[in-house]
Protein backbone atom coordinates (compact mmCIF):
# COMPACT_ATOMS: atom_id res chain seq x y z
CA UNK A 1 0.00 0.00 0.00
CA UNK A 2 1.21 3.30 -0.59
CA UNK A 3 2.09 5.85 2.17
CA UNK A 4 -0.28 8.59 2.91
CA UNK A 5 2.29 11.44 1.50
CA UNK A 6 1.86 9.71 -1.80
CA UNK A 7 -1.71 8.95 -1.40
CA UNK A 8 -2.31 12.98 -0.86
CA UNK A 9 -0.19 13.90 -3.77
CA UNK A 10 -2.41 11.57 -6.33
CA UNK A 11 -5.49 12.56 -4.98
CA UNK A 12 -4.78 15.98 -5.83
CA UNK A 13 -3.73 15.37 -9.02
CA UNK A 14 -6.97 13.51 -9.89
CA UNK A 15 -8.71 16.10 -8.12
CA UNK A 16 -6.92 18.60 -10.52
CA UNK A 17 -7.78 16.50 -13.60
CA UNK A 18 -11.57 16.44 -12.50
CA UNK A 19 -11.55 20.58 -12.29
CA UNK A 20 -10.42 20.65 -16.24
CA UNK A 21 -12.97 17.70 -17.42
CA UNK A 22 -15.83 18.92 -15.64
CA UNK A 23 -15.21 22.61 -17.14
CA UNK A 24 -14.81 21.22 -20.98
CA UNK A 25 -18.12 19.11 -19.95
CA UNK A 26 -19.95 22.22 -19.31
CA UNK A 27 -18.07 24.16 -22.37
CA UNK A 28 -19.04 21.19 -24.61
CA UNK A 29 -22.55 21.48 -23.13
CA UNK A 30 -22.88 25.68 -24.13
CA UNK A 31 -21.47 24.62 -27.47
CA UNK A 32 -23.38 21.73 -28.18
CA UNK A 33 -27.03 23.93 -27.91
CA UNK A 34 -25.73 26.73 -29.82
CA UNK A 35 -24.68 24.09 -32.79
CA UNK A 36 -28.15 22.25 -32.21
CA UNK A 37 -29.62 25.66 -32.82
CA UNK A 38 -27.52 26.43 -36.26
CA UNK A 39 -29.29 22.57 -37.43
CA UNK A 40 -32.00 23.20 -36.55
CA UNK A 41 -32.48 26.57 -38.20
CA UNK A 42 -31.20 25.07 -41.39
CA UNK A 43 -34.15 22.74 -41.48
CA UNK A 44 -36.99 24.12 -42.94
CA UNK A 45 -35.09 25.73 -45.48
CA UNK A 46 -33.40 22.38 -46.90
CA UNK A 47 -36.69 20.99 -46.30
CA UNK A 48 -38.43 23.35 -48.57
CA UNK A 49 -36.05 23.04 -50.98
CA UNK A 50 -36.41 19.47 -51.62
CA UNK A 51 -39.46 19.94 -51.83
CA UNK A 52 -39.74 22.35 -54.81
CA UNK A 53 -37.12 20.52 -56.67
CA UNK A 54 -39.09 17.23 -56.78
CA UNK A 55 -42.33 19.08 -57.33
CA UNK A 56 -40.26 20.88 -60.74
CA UNK A 57 -39.00 17.46 -61.79
CA UNK A 58 -42.53 15.84 -61.55
CA UNK A 59 -43.54 18.69 -63.45
CA UNK A 60 -41.19 18.32 -66.49
CA UNK A 61 -39.99 15.21 -68.93
CA UNK A 62 -36.97 16.38 -69.88
CA UNK A 63 -34.60 14.78 -67.54
CA UNK A 64 -31.38 15.69 -69.02
CA UNK A 65 -29.75 17.69 -65.95
CA UNK A 66 -25.98 16.83 -65.34
CA UNK A 67 -26.43 16.61 -61.82
CA UNK A 68 -29.47 13.69 -62.08
CA UNK A 69 -27.26 11.68 -64.32
CA UNK A 70 -24.73 9.64 -63.51
CA UNK A 71 -21.40 10.12 -65.59
CA UNK A 72 -19.68 7.46 -67.71
CA UNK A 73 -16.72 7.14 -65.60
CA UNK A 74 -14.31 5.19 -63.38
CA UNK A 75 -13.17 7.27 -60.65
CA UNK A 76 -15.70 8.37 -57.44
CA UNK A 77 -15.10 10.83 -54.03
CA UNK A 78 -15.84 10.37 -51.21
CA UNK A 79 -15.57 12.94 -48.17
CA UNK A 80 -14.98 12.36 -44.68
CA UNK A 81 -16.04 14.93 -41.86
CA UNK A 82 -13.97 14.37 -38.52
CA UNK A 83 -12.92 16.82 -35.84
CA UNK A 84 -9.87 19.13 -35.39
CA UNK A 85 -9.99 18.42 -31.44
CA UNK A 86 -9.69 15.03 -29.85
CA UNK A 87 -11.47 13.90 -26.27
CA UNK A 88 -14.90 13.29 -28.04
CA UNK A 89 -14.72 9.61 -27.52
CA UNK A 90 -15.10 7.01 -30.30
CA UNK A 91 -16.45 9.84 -32.25
CA UNK A 92 -13.99 10.07 -35.01
CA UNK A 93 -13.09 6.06 -34.66
CA UNK A 94 -16.82 5.12 -35.59
CA UNK A 95 -16.33 7.63 -38.65
CA UNK A 96 -13.32 6.05 -39.26
CA UNK A 97 -14.35 2.63 -39.73
CA UNK A 98 -17.35 3.78 -41.76
CA UNK A 99 -15.45 5.42 -44.22
CA UNK A 100 -12.63 2.69 -44.50
CA UNK A 101 -15.88 0.27 -45.21
CA UNK A 102 -17.04 2.25 -48.22
CA UNK A 103 -13.83 2.64 -48.95
CA UNK A 104 -12.81 -1.28 -48.98
CA UNK A 105 -16.29 -1.80 -50.92
CA UNK A 106 -15.45 0.52 -54.05
CA UNK A 107 -11.98 -0.48 -54.61
CA UNK A 108 -13.46 -4.48 -54.18
CA UNK A 109 -15.94 -3.18 -57.18
CA UNK A 110 -12.79 -1.57 -59.16
CA UNK A 111 -13.34 1.71 -58.47
CA UNK A 112 -10.58 4.64 -58.22
CA UNK A 113 -11.95 6.63 -55.34
CA UNK A 114 -10.36 10.15 -54.45
CA UNK A 115 -10.27 10.85 -50.52
CA UNK A 116 -11.70 14.13 -49.34
CA UNK A 117 -10.61 14.63 -45.43
CA UNK A 118 -11.57 17.60 -43.71
CA UNK A 119 -10.91 17.88 -40.19
CA UNK A 120 -6.99 17.27 -38.20
CA UNK A 121 -7.70 13.42 -36.94
CA UNK A 122 -8.94 11.79 -40.55
CA UNK A 123 -6.02 13.38 -42.22
CA UNK A 124 -3.68 12.53 -39.58
CA UNK A 125 -5.06 8.71 -39.49
CA UNK A 126 -5.73 8.80 -42.98
CA UNK A 127 -2.03 9.87 -43.88
CA UNK A 128 -1.06 7.33 -41.01
CA UNK A 129 -2.89 4.43 -43.33
CA UNK A 130 -0.49 5.82 -46.27
CA UNK A 131 -3.62 6.94 -48.16
CA UNK A 132 -3.19 9.50 -50.80
CA UNK A 133 -5.89 12.57 -49.63
CA UNK A 134 -7.34 14.71 -53.02
CA UNK A 135 -8.03 17.13 -49.95
CA UNK A 136 -6.42 17.47 -46.69
CA UNK A 137 -8.31 20.26 -44.73
CA UNK A 138 -8.95 21.43 -41.16
CA UNK A 139 -10.17 25.05 -42.25
CA UNK A 140 -14.13 24.18 -41.41
CA UNK A 141 -14.13 24.28 -37.92
CA UNK A 142 -17.29 22.98 -35.09
CA UNK A 143 -18.97 26.07 -36.60
CA UNK A 144 -19.13 25.89 -40.43
CA UNK A 145 -20.01 28.37 -42.74
CA UNK A 146 -21.78 28.30 -45.65
CA UNK A 147 -19.78 29.70 -47.79
CA UNK A 148 -17.01 27.50 -47.25
CA UNK A 149 -19.36 24.62 -48.01
CA UNK A 150 -20.47 26.08 -51.30
CA UNK A 151 -16.89 26.49 -52.30
CA UNK A 152 -16.29 23.05 -51.74
CA UNK A 153 -20.04 21.92 -52.76
CA UNK A 154 -19.30 23.97 -56.05
CA UNK A 155 -15.64 22.11 -56.79
CA UNK A 156 -17.10 18.87 -56.56
CA UNK A 157 -20.14 19.65 -59.14
CA UNK A 158 -17.36 21.29 -61.71
CA UNK A 159 -15.86 17.81 -61.26
CA UNK A 160 -19.32 15.58 -61.40
CA UNK A 161 -20.14 17.65 -64.57
CA UNK A 162 -17.32 17.31 -67.07
CA UNK A 163 -17.59 13.48 -66.03
CA UNK A 164 -14.88 13.22 -63.91
CA UNK A 165 -16.50 11.68 -61.20
CA UNK A 166 -19.24 8.65 -61.54
CA UNK A 167 -20.66 9.40 -57.64
CA UNK A 168 -19.76 11.70 -54.48
CA UNK A 169 -20.84 10.49 -51.31
CA UNK A 170 -20.37 11.76 -47.95
CA UNK A 171 -19.21 10.08 -44.53
CA UNK A 172 -20.23 12.07 -41.47
CA UNK A 173 -21.75 11.33 -37.95
CA UNK A 174 -25.55 11.85 -38.36
CA UNK A 175 -27.54 14.04 -35.59
CA UNK A 176 -30.53 11.68 -34.37
CA UNK A 177 -31.14 13.00 -31.02
CA UNK A 178 -29.31 13.62 -28.14
CA UNK A 179 -28.72 10.50 -26.95
CA UNK A 180 -28.04 8.69 -30.67
CA UNK A 181 -25.79 9.38 -33.62
CA UNK A 182 -24.72 7.24 -36.37
CA UNK A 183 -21.93 7.20 -38.81
CA UNK A 184 -23.62 7.52 -42.10
CA UNK A 185 -22.43 7.30 -45.60
CA UNK A 186 -25.16 9.85 -47.80
CA UNK A 187 -24.93 9.84 -51.79
CA UNK A 188 -24.37 13.27 -52.81
CA UNK A 189 -24.33 13.59 -56.36
CA UNK A 190 -25.66 12.29 -58.76
CA UNK A 191 -29.28 13.56 -56.91
CA UNK A 192 -32.79 11.74 -57.07
CA UNK A 193 -35.34 13.32 -58.93
CA UNK A 194 -37.14 12.77 -55.61
CA UNK A 195 -34.99 14.53 -52.51
CA UNK A 196 -34.86 13.20 -49.59
CA UNK A 197 -36.04 15.32 -46.27
CA UNK A 198 -32.45 16.66 -44.67
CA UNK A 199 -30.99 14.70 -41.75
CA UNK A 200 -31.24 16.60 -38.56
CA UNK A 201 -32.96 16.41 -35.24
CA UNK A 202 -36.56 14.74 -34.37
CA UNK A 203 -39.22 16.31 -34.34
CA UNK A 204 -42.64 15.85 -32.08
CA UNK A 205 -45.17 14.04 -33.79
CA UNK A 206 -48.04 16.79 -34.45
CA UNK A 207 -51.34 16.65 -31.31
CA UNK A 208 -53.75 16.80 -34.43
CA UNK A 209 -53.22 14.56 -37.28
CA UNK A 210 -53.43 16.95 -41.03
CA UNK A 211 -55.15 15.53 -44.64
CA UNK A 212 -52.13 16.75 -46.48
CA UNK A 213 -52.62 17.52 -50.42
CA UNK A 214 -50.35 18.03 -53.30
CA UNK A 215 -49.79 21.18 -54.14
CA UNK A 216 -50.23 22.29 -58.11
CA UNK A 217 -47.70 25.14 -58.94
CA UNK A 218 -48.01 27.48 -61.70
CA UNK A 219 -43.88 28.02 -62.97
CA UNK A 220 -42.21 30.55 -64.27
CA UNK A 221 -39.93 29.90 -65.83
CA UNK A 222 -40.26 27.09 -66.37
CA UNK A 223 -39.47 23.77 -64.50
CA UNK A 224 -36.27 22.95 -66.90
CA UNK A 225 -34.75 26.12 -65.78
CA UNK A 226 -35.73 26.12 -62.42
CA UNK A 227 -33.89 22.81 -61.81
CA UNK A 228 -31.12 24.25 -63.07
CA UNK A 229 -30.84 26.71 -60.89
CA UNK A 230 -32.34 24.50 -57.80
CA UNK A 231 -30.29 21.70 -57.82
CA UNK A 232 -26.97 23.01 -57.17
CA UNK A 233 -28.68 24.72 -54.27
CA UNK A 234 -29.54 21.32 -53.10
CA UNK A 235 -26.44 20.13 -53.25
CA UNK A 236 -24.38 22.93 -51.29
CA UNK A 237 -27.32 22.81 -48.56
CA UNK A 238 -27.26 18.91 -48.15
CA UNK A 239 -23.38 19.18 -47.79
CA UNK A 240 -24.03 22.22 -45.58
CA UNK A 241 -26.61 20.16 -43.33
CA UNK A 242 -23.95 17.35 -43.24
CA UNK A 243 -21.15 19.39 -41.87
CA UNK A 244 -23.62 21.12 -39.09
CA UNK A 245 -24.68 17.82 -38.13
CA UNK A 246 -21.01 16.23 -37.68
CA UNK A 247 -20.32 19.72 -36.20
CA UNK A 248 -24.07 18.80 -33.41
CA UNK A 249 -22.92 15.25 -33.02
CA UNK A 250 -19.02 15.86 -32.37
CA UNK A 251 -20.10 18.29 -29.65
CA UNK A 252 -22.15 15.88 -27.99
CA UNK A 253 -19.38 12.86 -28.14
CA UNK A 254 -17.13 15.35 -26.08
CA UNK A 255 -20.30 16.20 -23.59
CA UNK A 256 -20.52 12.49 -23.06
CA UNK A 257 -16.99 11.40 -22.76
CA UNK A 258 -16.26 14.51 -20.68
CA UNK A 259 -18.99 13.74 -18.43
CA UNK A 260 -17.88 9.84 -18.01
CA UNK A 261 -14.03 11.05 -17.18
CA UNK A 262 -15.39 13.18 -14.12
CA UNK A 263 -17.35 10.68 -12.87
CA UNK A 264 -14.59 8.44 -13.07
CA UNK A 265 -12.60 11.16 -11.45
CA UNK A 266 -15.05 11.21 -8.45
CA UNK A 267 -14.68 7.08 -8.31
CA UNK A 268 -10.90 7.60 -8.13
CA UNK A 269 -10.93 10.61 -5.51
CA UNK A 270 -13.56 8.09 -3.41
CA UNK A 271 -10.85 5.26 -2.93
CA UNK A 272 -8.10 7.33 -2.97
CA UNK A 273 -9.60 8.39 0.17
CA UNK A 274 -10.39 5.60 1.45
CA UNK A 275 -6.98 3.88 1.30
CA UNK A 276 -5.76 7.35 2.98
CA UNK A 277 -7.77 6.71 5.65
CA UNK A 278 -6.87 3.03 5.96
CA UNK A 279 -3.02 3.96 5.77
CA UNK A 280 -4.39 6.50 8.67
CA UNK A 281 -5.61 3.94 10.65
CA UNK A 282 -2.57 1.94 10.07
CA UNK A 283 -0.19 4.24 11.24
CA UNK A 284 -2.13 5.64 13.97
CA UNK A 285 -2.80 2.41 15.21
CA UNK A 286 1.19 1.41 14.99
CA UNK A 287 1.69 4.32 16.94
CA UNK A 288 -0.05 3.50 19.53
CA UNK A 289 1.43 0.06 19.97
CA UNK A 290 4.96 1.34 20.01
CA UNK A 291 3.64 3.53 22.80
CA UNK A 292 1.70 0.62 24.77
CA UNK A 293 4.89 -1.44 23.94
CA UNK A 294 7.45 1.03 25.63
CA UNK A 295 5.47 1.70 28.57
CA UNK A 296 5.14 -1.94 29.21
CA UNK A 297 8.63 -2.29 28.94
CA UNK A 298 9.65 0.67 31.28
CA UNK A 299 7.48 -1.18 34.07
Amino acid sequence: MANRRQLVRRRKSVRNIRKITRTMQLISTARFQKALNRATATKPYASKLADMVAAASRATTNTSQPLLETPDADRSALLIITSNRGLCGGYNGNVMRSALSAVGERRAAGETIDLHAYGKKGVNYLRFLGETLATASSAIGDQPKFEQVAAVADGLMAAFRQGELRSVDVCYMRFISTGMQRPTTMRLLPLSKEQDKPAGPAEAPAAVSQVTREIIYDYLPDPEELLKALLPATVRMRLFQCFNDAAVSEQVARMVAMKAATDAANDMIKLLTQQYNRARQTSITMELLDIIGGVAAIS
